[in-house]
């Protein structure tokens, strides 16, 4: 498939990964639409490419009717959607068990439920509505590609709830591949070890120096950037199908 055909919905697309996928398909002559909450962010990223090439609809990945009519909105928009990449997500941290009381349910339930369950939500509604799509000569219709992460493998002390959201990603991506083989549909997804993201824009030079040497190769964080360039490897390649793909540095997280 074409990059520069792309018609894409990205979930997050205000900032960190998400945003470094807009730009990168709005740069290359594709056209995508932003599903977040941050509206001035989202903005932000459209006054740099116009309307026609970058569009924003306020949407919470978790809201089930907002995220189908906000589908349809983008078909209306694009014409056709043919790539999804759901980047929204965050990141909660908190031990079992802290100073003899047990994490309150509901931080662990808002991790599932944002990282996990909307990332299915926008994957169903987006699934349907390229089933519709006339196939290429290859019979694609469409890739979605999901963000999940090195927490699925190694997760560490006080990621409990992050690490289970990832790892039902990297659950359903299989399954779900092989439902959707049937109408052209490839399913991916992405698992970022330590990327330079807005969460780390608060971390001292010493603290991301720290970070960057448990990388061995390249000893630095990832670029979101990176994590762009690989979206546009998977959409264009037919092979990868029903797959995750590390994109880490060869890092293996420690305990803490």
């Amino acid at each position: 498939m074409d990059f520069s055909k792309v018609r894409a919905i990205v979930t997050g697309g205000a900032s960190g990964l998400g945003e470094a996928t807009v730009r990168h398909i709005a740069q290359n002559g594709g056209r995508a639409v932003i599903f977040d909450l941050n509206e001035s962010r989202a903005r932000s990223v459209m006054g740099d490419f116009g309307e026609r090439q970058v569009e924003y609809f306020e949407t919470d990945v978790t809201n089930a009717l907002q995220v189908e009519e906000n589908v349809e909105k983008a078909v209306e928009k694009l014409g056709a959607i043919n790539l999804l990449v759901n980047c929204a997500g965050i990141g909660t941290p908190g031990k079992v068990v802290s100073k003899g009381k047990p994490l309150a349910l509901d931080r662990f339930e808002k991790v599932i439920q944002v990282n996990l369950v909307g990332s299915f939500n926008v994957l169903r509604a987006v699934a349907a509505a390229m089933q519709t799509n006339e196939p290429n000569e290859n019979g694609e219709r469409g890739v979605i590609i999901s963000t999940a992460s090195v927490a699925a493998f190694e997760g560490q002390i006080g990621q409990a709830a992050y690490s289970a959201s990832k790892g039902g990603i990297v659950s359903m991506t299989l399954p779900i591949a092989r439902e959707l083989a049937r109408d052209g549909i490839r399913v991916m997804a992405i698992a970022p070890g330590l990327m330079k993201t807005p969460m780390f824009d608060g971390l001292p030079e010493s603290a991301i120096a720290s970070l960057s040497a448990a990388v061995p190769f390249p000893a630095r964080l990832g670029r979101p950037a990176e994590y762009a360039k690989l979206v546009e490897s998977i959409f264009e390649n037919p092979l990868l199908n029903g797959e995750v793909i590390r994109l880490d540095g060869a890092i293996r997280m420690q305990p803490k």
